[in-house]
């Protein structure tokens, strides 16, 4: 709702103001005593929320060098597991409590990391891709003197501040700026990568983690059938691997890329998701094996989340970032981040009927989403790996078909798109 403004503000003002709206509604929830202030108040922290999830990423890979950008969305992720992780212990120690101090302490802590991340906001630079989208060019190549590293020359970094240059006046050439463009089939392929960008959010909460996240400890209780107390400690269990797991893709997602990641662990997903059918199936059944089944199952839980977090959450917030132009980065962005909150919600809307209702075939229609997922990827999401920004728009430059440019992309090395003959 709030992209236009943030490609008007800039990218660093984008998360300050989310992050403000995000402090006001979590002093509001903390002081609600009425259901429809609550809600209220939930919305306000959902709208900073959608602002500063849809910025970050773009922030921090527009910051990034080539070689280590992965990386560094990669960080960030765990960070966001450690808080998943940090609040499941922190609501499992209040739940021994009654009161509504109960509820009440755990949402205002929110502002104990919100305000440090309001102050470091400002300590940082404003972008050079978006100052020079903003036709602030003597701005932007001052920023990159000041992120050049010591064994980088002037000449590489003007030679990169030219490239961000004409990829700007490229981009305002065929008019890529405003909603509309996105849905453009122009000459850099905008609606292709939108439908990217979307498509990779989509598939990651279609893929059923959050029905995972958001119930294990009902999963753990009524598919798996274990008492309500383990069920508890398993699943905070269950969230601490997420954020141990989330160091994994650190030393992977620059070094094999971002498809050989998606393409094998979500191969991984389906194959754990169809397992633990068949174990579930076993536990609700009570054969003779149910119990070893039920066993069985909660560590598929674990191998599941573990293939989630080296694949998917490692490649699914960078990868809209680097696929989409630069001057609808932002507005592209905030549609991607909602396709995912979109699905997200339909997800743990139907995942707790669905476990009612149909019990053990639950865990197949999410086998049979992550298997066609793969052969999708394959096909028509090209690697990113090593790439600067700019240089993703001769990648989509028209004369590349979709399945051609996906196939051949990782064969290719960095120079070769380099000296491409689209003139970008």
């Amino acid at each position: 709702m709030l992209a236009a403004v943030g490609e008007q503000l800039g990218r660093r003002k984008s998360v300050a103001i989310g992050v403000v709206i995000m402090v006001i509604g979590s002093i509001l929830q903390s002081t609600a005593f009425t259901r429809p202030h609550l809600i209220v108040a939930r919305v306000v922290v959902g709208v900073g929320l959608g602002i500063v999830n849809s910025t970050v990423p773009v922030l921090q890979a527009e910051f990034a060098p080539k070689a280590t950008r992965g990386l560094y969305v990669c960080m960030q992720l765990t960070t966001l597991n450690f808080g998943i992780f940090f609040v499941y212990w922190m609501d499992y120690g209040f739940s021994f409590h009654s009161g509504s101090f109960a509820w009440r302490v755990p949402v205002i802590l929110q502002c104990v990391f919100l305000f440090p991340m309001l102050v470091l906001i400002w300590l940082i630079d404003e972008t050079p891709r978006w100052l020079a989208a903003d036709d602030r060019y003597e701005e932007a190549l001052e920023v990159l003197r000041r992120l050049k590293s010591h064994n980088s020359d002037d000449a590489d970094l003007r030679a990169t501040h030219e490239d961000i240059v004409r990829t700007v006046n490229v981009e305002k050439s065929i008019g890529a700026g405003s909603w509309k463009d996105l849905l453009k089939n122009d000459s850099i392929q905008s609606q292709r990568r939108l439908l990217i960008a979307c498509g990779i959010q989509a598939f990651q909460q279609l893929g059923g983690v959050n029905a995972i996240i958001y119930y294990s400890s009902t999963i753990f209780l009524k598919s798996v059938e274990f008492s309500a107390h383990t069920s508890s400690l398993m699943s905070g269990f269950l969230q601490t691997w997420f954020f141990l797991a989330s160091f994994i893709p650190w030393l992977l997602i620059d070094r094999i890329g971002r498809r050989p990641l998606l393409l094998s662990m979500i191969s991984v997903m389906a194959v754990v998701m169809a397992v633990q059918a068949a174990l579930i199936y076993q536990v609700q059944h009570k054969t003779s094996i149910s119990h070893a089944s039920g066993i069985g199952a909660a560590i598929m839980l674990f191998v599941f989340q573990g293939a989630f977090t080296i694949g998917f959450q490692a490649t699914v917030w960078v990868y809209p970032s680097e696929i989409l132009p630069l001057r609808l980065r932002q507005r592209g962005s905030s549609i991607s981040t909602a396709s995912n909150w979109i699905m997200n919600y339909m997800i743990v809307q139907i995942t707790p009927p669905a476990i009612q209702n149909i019990g053990w075939k639950t865990y197949i229609i999410f086998a049979i989403l992550n298997t066609v997922w793969v052969p999708i990827i394959y096909l028509f999401f090209p690697e990113t790996k090593g790439l600067e920004l700019e240089d993703v728009d001769r990648l989509f430059a028209k004369g590349n078909a979709a399945v051609t440019y996906a196939l051949d992309r990782p064969k290719e090395e960095v120079d070769v798109v380099e000296n491409t003959n689209h003139d970008v």
